[in-house]
């Protein structure tokens, strides 16, 4: 593996040497002397009184506690619990604590420290040290000693330098492995837990709509019950460490209007119910299933009410219907927006009211909280503010910090095996996995993979062969050590075998002038044609050509959305030269979102793709290519052949996505990949349908079928159910995914695999807007994607034996069933 150049961080040699109050950052602080009189046997006595209040009582239930503490707190420490104060060379000056700090607002402590030294320290064990340090100026130097809860990005693995690199969110939904997710949790929260960090801001349970959207790398995929069943397994990964899992972005930020970015990122086009059926559904099952005790507010408005200031959603739905029970933060600027974007306040003073009025407990900003601090104060002295309100917004936050544990040990208690845990081999053979499961096998005409010893000569060719542009560092681990590109991982998987290894460029990702150049395609530049003939050239002289294009952080991400689905870039060209050699082109696609390959899809016979593999994903690509890994992962998202077809997605509206060829309309109809598509080197046959109640009276049902693998490797296979209410009051969805599992089989092996229906499955809006479970029947389909169905059966479902059945066996309408008469089972 290559050892990526580790860049702007400083070793632990030069960190301890940093003492003198200014330095870039100090490991040491000489400033404040250690109280060590308030540590008691099984107690801290963090308001210095002498004496174990019961907040400082280890053995009282958590709300006594909470109580007792807010009874103590003045307002000026009870509005410091409403803010963020990020972190070094963010908003702080400092990396350990100052007698600034004395002087300033942070005297009266703060709800959290976000992204605090995150790229700046090196050596764990440091890193560890100094957030401990920090976190002693709030235990020891305030009036309460109320610890600072300590937030940070994780949605491709902690953010933080050196830990360990994980494929995108997008990536990880690809992997269709609730298992895996649930161990992806475990990684960055005990990673997080050794550095100091309790609060990790994943996973992302967006539903992304549009596949032009420049988050949809950071989404998990397009269906609400991938995203939801992904997101419950990370979550309780993460908080099984005692680390606050703060899902985001709450909530219907997955369809920004056409996409948009920056300060556009509002007014989505959802109608009431599939605000409740695809963009609440995953964070009501995260917060219910897996007790997530943070999450972030959105920046987008529905119906004209901004998120940040919106109670509805941040009281009535967040916390009444699903039972939320941690603390909101805003996205950053969530709350200025309220004046500065959504016009809706008049002022910042202002915003503030509307947020902390709606639920929103903490506002997160890249700049000093003071002003937004200040403001609080003024709005409770002016009687704007009820100190009822207030308390209620400090109280969520410090029912986190007990959860947490902080009142009984604020510091890391690991951070001298720091790095003996972060980016440990454990970790490291994690995250590979990931890299493996999240690979799709897209096509593979007359088997060309895998390609084993059949080729000698490999060309290797395109820019993402040789690259690690395409692991993005934003919002995860930066200053990987695992890193391999595909070009790496093939030489090395081959070595000693005979096979040659060659490589060439060919074309950059996309050119100068990116991205206004998407509008007008520029030719090729001298330069460009000279590196396509040097690929050309060692292609000719090869038996086989890998060719790995596709998209970089430069593409895809945050802010990044674009308005074409197409290949970036001249990288079109780069495919078509390579397919007139006449040589066999084996196509590696890391992509970012869904993208056209329709000229790759017709003329290249083999295509594997991955969705931001990671740091090992290279070495993964090349296992596969080779065949000493079978792919088995599935798209997460509809690839539509143009951007034209846009909105084309899933869950969808009966005949909502059908394009005929014929009747006047053209040729470039119907999908190029649909959800849930992903081949194998093998075969898998499905058979034994099995529904254990054909007729329920409770909406709860087994259903079963067995599955082989019909073929002459080993390899996984994803089992996916889909459900159809027949006959709806109202218009309904076609096919919701209501259960998968991967499951690996050897050749000739067969396995049951089976999945419970619930009545949270089944549950539909009627005319009068109430969520019920209509009698009737249920269509089941079970599958190998969404299109690729093998087996169907149905169930009915009926509220008594009376209404159900008529005198010719026909299935009525009874009457509507609400939801909550039925006592919810969960889903493992």
């Amino acid at each position: 593996m290559n050892k990526r150049i580790r860049k702007n961080t400083l070793t632990v040699t030069a960190l301890i040497a940093c003492l003198l109050i200014g330095s870039p950052v100090q490991a040491k602080n000489t400033t404040f002397p250690h109280k060590k009189n308030i540590y008691k046997k099984g107690w801290i006595d963090f308001n210095k009184n002498g004496k174990k209040d019961i907040y400082e009582d280890p053995s009282q239930d958590i709300q006594k506690r909470v109580d007792d503490l807010l009874s103590q707190m003045n307002v000026d420490e009870k509005t410091c619990q409403v803010a963020t104060f990020y972190g070094y060379k963010k908003a702080l000056k400092d990396s350990v604590p100052t007698q600034e700090w004395l002087k300033s607002i942070l005297k009266d402590g703060i709800a959290n420290i976000d992204e605090h030294l995150n790229k700046e320290i090196d050596d764990h064990n440091t890193l560890a040290q100094a957030l401990s340090e920090t976190q002693r100026f709030f235990v020891e130097y305030t009036r309460l000693g109320i610890p600072v809860d300590f937030t940070n990005e994780g949605i491709r693995g902690l953010c933080a330098s050196g830990a360990t690199s994980f494929p995108s969110m997008n990536g990880l939904g690809c992997t269709w492995n609730k298992e895996l997710a649930y161990l992806e949790g475990v990684v960055e929260g005990k990673e997080a837990r050794a550095l100091g960090y309790t609060n990790v801001y994943a996973p992302i349970l967006d539903v992304p709509r549009d596949q032009r959207w420049g988050r949809w790398e950071g989404s998990i995929g397009e269906d609400p019950y991938l995203v939801a069943r992904i997101g419950v397994a990370m979550a309780k990964g993460i908080q099984d460490q005692k680390v606050v899992s703060s899902p985001k972005h709450f909530v219907g930020y997955g369809d920004c209007k056409a996409s948009r970015q920056w300060d556009a990122r509002t007014d989505p086009h959802i109608t009431p119910s599939e605000m409740y059926y695809i963009h609440e559904y995953p964070f009501r099952r995260v917060f219910q299933e897996a007790g997530a005790l943070g999450v972030m507010c959105a920046y987008n408005d529905y119906d004209g009410v901004p998120m940040s200031g919106n109670y509805h959603y941040l009281t009535e739905v967040l916390r009444k219907e699903m039972g939320f029970k941690g603390y909101v933060v805003s996205d950053s600027y969530a709350i200025g927006r309220l004046n500065g974007v959504h016009k809706v306040t008049h002022n910042f003073k202002e915003s503030g009211l509307w947020a902390l009025r709606a639920g929103l407990n903490v506002r997160t900003e890249f700049n000093d909280p003071t002003e937004y601090i200040n403001n609080i104060r003024e709005l409770v002295n002016e009687g704007s503010l009820s100190m009822k309100r207030l308390d209620d917004m400090v109280r969520d936050v410090l029912y986190v910090k007990f959860w947490l544990g902080l009142f009984d040990q604020p510091y890391s208690s690991e951070h001298k095996e720091a790095n003996n845990i972060v980016a440990s081999q454990e970790h490291l053979d994690i995250a590979l996995r990931v890299s493996r499961e999240c690979l799709v096998l897209m096509k593979n005409q007359n088997n060309l993979l895998p390609l084993g010893n059949k080729y000698k000569k490999i060309a290797v060719v395109g820019p993402n062969a040789d690259s690690d542009s395409y692991v993005p560092t934003h919002y995860g681990p930066r200053n990987f050590d695992a890193f391999s590109s595909i070009l790496d991982g093939l030489k090395n998987v081959y070595q000693g075998t005979g096979v040659e290894v060659n490589y060439a460029k060919g074309i950059n990702i996309a050119y100068k002038g990116w991205p206004e150049c998407e509008l007008i395609d520029e030719p090729l530049n001298e330069e460009e044609q000279k590196s396509i003939r040097e690929a050309v050239e060692l292609a000719q002289k090869s038996d086989v050509i890998v060719l790995a294009v596709g998209d970089n952080a430069a593409t895809s991400g945050e802010s990044r959305s674009r308005t074409s689905l197409d290949l970036p870039g001249h990288q079109n060209e780069l495919i078509k030269a390579m397919v007139e050699t006449g040589k066999p082109v084996v196509l590696v696609l890391i992509w970012g979102h869904p993208t056209s390959i329709n000229y790759a899809d017709k003329y290249c016979p083999a295509i594997l793709s991955a969705a931001f593999p990671g740091a090992q994903g290279g070495r993964a690509i090349a296992e596969a290519l080779k065949g000493d890994y079978n792919p088995g992962g599935k798209l997460t998202g509809t690839w539509p052949k143009t951007v034209g077809q846009l909105p084309l997605n899933i869950p969808t509206k009966p005949n909502a996505n059908w394009e005929p060829l014929k009747y006047y309309s053209v040729a470039n109809k119907g999908l190029l990949y649909c959800f849930g598509h992903g081949l194998s080197y093998t075969n898998f046959t499905y058979n034994d349908l099995k529904i254990d109640s054909m007729f329920t009276q409770t909406a709860q049902v087994e259903i079963s079928c067995k599955v082989t693998n019909s073929g002459k490797v080993a390899g996984d296979e994803v089992v996916q159910l889909y459900v159809n209410d027949v006959v709806s009051s109202t218009t309904t969805y076609e096919k919701n995914l209501r259960g998968f599992e991967r499951i690996h089989l050897e050749p000739g092996e067969s396995k049951v695999v089976k999945f419970q229906i619930v009545p949270d499955d089944l549950i539909l809006i009627n005319a009068a807007k109430q969520r019920v479970v209509e009698p009737g029947e249920f269509k089941v389909m079970v599958g190998s994607s969404y299109e690729d169905i093998r087996l169907t059966d149905s169930f009915f479902y009926k509220s008594t034996i009376e209404d159900a059945r008529n005198g010719s066996g026909k299935i009525e309408r009874g009457k509507m069933i609400n939801e909550a008469d039925f006592k919810e089972k969960v889903i493992e």
